[in-house]
């Protein structure tokens, strides 16, 4: 039997000491392997990855006895058919050539008065009125000499008039088409001779007649009492760039800017904005007074599912956060619908904003760092967590920006951004006249044409704001 080494005190403190060593790299390991876990987790439903980076079977499979609406038209939807058409310019009729009965000649026969029409769309050969303005030269009969001839004001000083201008900003704009296809569309299909570099410069004249009216517009946001904002990458001259947007009511405005910072924020709403903002947590609305805005509740809710992945802690307060946000978003939608008084709403959630600010508290004192630091984060903006409960007509979400930025975004994925500053002016200004007339319901084709024929006049454009009562009548408001 080995005797114990004379120095077994000075051993069995070096021993302690290595395995508190191990026990706290382990911790670490296994925190570290936590969150490489949570960030392999990570999808649409709990962050801001985008739903076509999901990897198949990321979403549950839906429950049979789930509320999920079906796919196509819902019960209750008016139908959309082509119907009776306005005009017919050709009436072609078919009778039947023997009885289907007994076989006989109908030739003679008498019509029963009953008929069914069958109509049928075609397009024509699309050829453009060209019209050739001679300027021609008059000798006077008095004193012989030559008078020539000038353009009145209403004919184009180019080559195209107003609505072949609008015809290429709205291949270029909605349709999304490049700059070679819109040429092809432009010269093949409407016969209109037009080269890459003259839908350039087209683009450009779109561009200065919709100047005015997105200036207008931008004003009427940063005077509004209620603005949704958001933003998201793009390119300009091959550089990263931001696409900013701000919704207010039946009015939507874009800017592309170089920078995601508070100026570029400060341009979108102006230095002075007095109004109630909803957005996502970026700090670069932080300018704004806390008691004036309101942060969305859908980001909110990922974050809150991305707890889940966080370990048992982190977990268990992520489902207690979840549980009050349905409890908080079944009275809202009651009070939305008017089932629900505003007063009744306020004093029934109450006790749900005390429950999710003791939730947070409790988040941030978890061990795990990334729980902790988000939770601390929501607190500081905790004025902003509720204002949807205290001021009325306050959206608690901010889906009114996020559907207005969608289209954008298709955008994007075809054309990778702008070319130059010129091109983000065009981008910025098409995208709030497209926005503002499809929420107004009002034809884009016919502004694109009006506001061109402005612009050649040296009149001002057709306005982008609707009417007051109009305003009042369609405005979409919150509970």
């Amino acid at each position: 039997m080995a005797l114990p080494p004379d120095n077994w005190e000075e051993e069995l403190a070096k021993r302690d000491r290595k395995i508190e060593e191990l026990t706290t790299q382990l911790a670490a390991a296994m925190q570290l392997i936590l969150e490489l876990r949570a960030q392999i987790a990570k999808n649409s439903q709990n962050s801001s990855k985008p739903p076509s980076s999901d990897m198949p079977g990321t979403r549950p499979p839906k429950d049979k006895h789930s509320k999920r609406r079906k796919r196509g038209g819902q019960p209750g939807h008016e139908a959309h058919f082509a119907g009776v058409p306005e005009r017919v310019d050709r009436v072609v009729q078919h009778r039947a050539s023997s009885c289907m009965h007994c076989d006989a000649n109908l030739a003679g026969a008498e019509d029963t008065g009953s008929c069914i029409s069958h109509y049928v769309y075609a397009l024509p050969e699309i050829r453009p009125i060209v019209t050739d303005n001679q300027c021609i030269d008059v000798r006077c009969t008095e004193c012989g000499l030559v008078t020539p001839a000038s353009l009145p004001p209403e004919v184009p000083r180019g080559q195209y008039d107003p609505s072949v201008q609008a015809m290429t900003g709205l291949l270029r704009g909605e349709l999304r088409q490049g700059v070679r296809q819109t040429s092809a569309v432009m010269t093949k299909v409407l016969h209109v001779p037009m080269s890459t570099g003259m839908v350039a410069k087209i683009q450009e004249q779109v561009s200065r007649a919709l100047a005015n009216p997105h200036r207008e517009a931008l004003a009427h946001v940063q005077a509004s009492e209620r603005v949704h904002a958001d933003e998201t990458g793009w390119r300009e001259d091959k550089k990263k760039a931001w696409l900013w947007v701000a919704v207010a009511g039946l009015v939507t405005v874009f800017l592309v800017r170089t920078s995601r910072g508070a100026q570029a924020a400060k341009d979108l709403l102006g230095e002075s904005f007095g109004g109630i903002l909803i957005t996502d947590r970026w700090a670069s609305y932080n300018w704004v007074e806390r008691t004036r805005r309101q942060l969305c509740w859908s980001h909110l809710k990922r974050d809150f599912k991305s707890f889940l992945d966080y370990g048992a802690d982190a977990k268990r307060v992520a489902e207690r956060l979840l549980c009050q946000h349905r409890r908080l978003f079944r009275l809202w939608r009651r009070t939305r619908d008017g089932t629900l008084g505003r007063a009744e709403f306020q004093m029934a959630a109450r006790p749900i904003r005390r429950q999710m600010l003791a939730l947070l508290e409790e988040g941030r004192g978890l061990p795990c760092t990334k729980v902790a630091g988000m939770c601390k984060q929501i607190l500081k903006h905790q004025v902003a967590l509720f204002t949807f409960i205290d001021v009325e007509h306050v959206e608690p979400t901010n889906n009114a920006a996020e559907r207005a930025v969608r289209f954008a975004v298709l955008m994007r994925k075809g054309c990778f951004g702008s070319d130059s500053a010129r091109g983000s002016r065009f981008i910025e200004r098409f995208l709030t006249v497209r926005a503002t007339l499809r929420s107004q319901k009002r034809d884009l084709y016919e502004y694109l044409k009006a506001a061109c024929a402005a612009a050649h006049n040296g009149v001002a454009a057709p306005s982008l704001l609707p009417d007051s009562a109009r305003a009042t009548d369609q405005l979409p408001l919150a509970a």
